[in-house]
């Protein structure tokens, strides 16, 4: 296990035995779904062969049908990212805070230092506005034109309360790492965050199925320089975290609970630097479902879709120099949590030294051909 992980129930929620879960995990074989119910994990790769399969069967698949591997906090068998064949989907700018953020990037043009000043001056210009409108309505449209005209307007600010939310593709599929593993930051960034955020698990039909945790990694200064660099900012090597598990929906856990949770965020340096935030899903300006449709919009996922729903948190707490804000270092831990879906850690280094991404479609439908699971 890697620092700040001692065992894998560390990273499980906290009613575990009583949820029912769903996930990934490295058996001698090679990748196998697994649904987790009364705290025991089963193999569901004969029912199913992927997780996108599996999603698909629910909720007529259960765990009567798998292999009962045994108690989950007992197994020594890593847990992989809890999706496989799903297209990785996030949204930007859904919360007033982040907002301004992006902002900041794009007027200090990637660079840190000089972030300070323009967040005082926007926050005491917008910052009330922003978070007071709901996105697309006629009070945003006023607010928009007025600060067209102060000369303040930014396409960040159109996606915050205009009537379109952003959605953009994180990661290819099956190049997302799950608890435990190391998560890249492009070597030749330096001003860049974890974004702690909700993930939604989507099915081919729209469905909304269950929720895990994500790390959404953001190079600011790639991505402040030009909104265009958007790409080679968000997707790099080993730049996207989910797990520890996906929580299915059922009548103990719905989709309320997602609306209501708070993520926490911690970040323990290798020079003992310590930051530790909260994000508020109650503060989202978009519903976690208008998200779910907007993305799907005039578009079809066969295999489903997992979606980031986007973060309050964007650190601003000094690091090295004043005014410089945070950035990352190769090292730190970074821990999203929420009771309820769990503990996701995992180690930065760059995405040069991550352990490069060489399991993809090709070398999976030749590992389940072999195992005998393709039809």
């Amino acid at each position: 296990m890697m620092p700040g992980v001692s065992t894998l129930l560390d990273c499980l929620p906290a009613d575990w035995r009583s949820g029912l879960f769903l996930g990934r995990m490295e058996t001698a074989e090679g990748p196998t779904p697994i649904l987790v119910e009364g705290g025991v994990a089963y193999d569901m790769s004969r029912v199913a062969p992927t997780v996108a399969q599996l999603v698909e069967m629910l909720p007529a698949a259960r765990t009567a049908n798998g292999v009962a591997l045994g108690a989950l906090n007992r197994l020594n068998l890593p847990l992989l990212s809890p999706v496989d064949l799903q297209c990785v989907k996030a949204c930007g700018v859904t919360f007033a805070f982040s907002a301004i953020e992006r902002v900041i990037e794009e007027q200090a043009r990637g660079e840190a230092g000089a972030a300070a000043e323009i967040r005082a001056r926007l926050e005491e210009r917008v910052g009330g506005s922003i978070r007071a409108v709901v996105p697309g309505s006629a009070e945003a449209a006023a607010l928009k034109q007025a600060l067209i005209e102060d000369g303040l307007w930014s396409q960040y600010l159109e996606v915050a309360i205009g009537p379109d939310a952003e959605v953009f593709t994180k990661a290819p599929v099956l190049s997302t790492v799950g608890a435990g593993a190391e998560i890249g930051i492009r070597s030749d960034s330096n001003w860049n965050n974890p974004e702690p955020e909700i993930v939604l698990i989507v099915d081919a039909g729209g469905r909304t199925v269950g929720a895990t945790l994500g790390n959404d990694v953001n190079l600011r200064d790639l991505e402040g320089r030009s909104a265009l660099l958007l790409g080679k900012a968000k997707d790099n090597n080993a730049s996207c975290s989910l797990g520890p598990l996906v929580r299915l929906f059922d009548n103990d856990f719905t989709i309320d609970d997602v609306r209501n949770a708070v993520v926490e965020l911690t970040i323990d340096g290798p020079e003992g630097y310590r930051l530790e935030g909260t994000s508020s899903m109650n503060q989202i300006s978009r519903d976690p479902l208008e998200l779910v449709r907007q993305t799907l919009s005039e578009h079809q996922y066969p295999d489903g879709l997992a979606l980031f729903l986007g973060t309050l948190f964007a650190p601003v707490q000094d690091r090295d120099e004043p005014g410089r804000g945070f950035t990352h270092k190769v090292g730190d831990i970074v821990a999203i949590s929420t009771p309820r879906l769990g503990r996701l850690v995992n180690r930065v280094v760059t995405s040069k030294q991550a352990a490069p991404w060489k399991f993809g479609l090709a070398a999976l439908m030749a590992n389940l051909a072999k195992r005998g699971l393709l039809a």
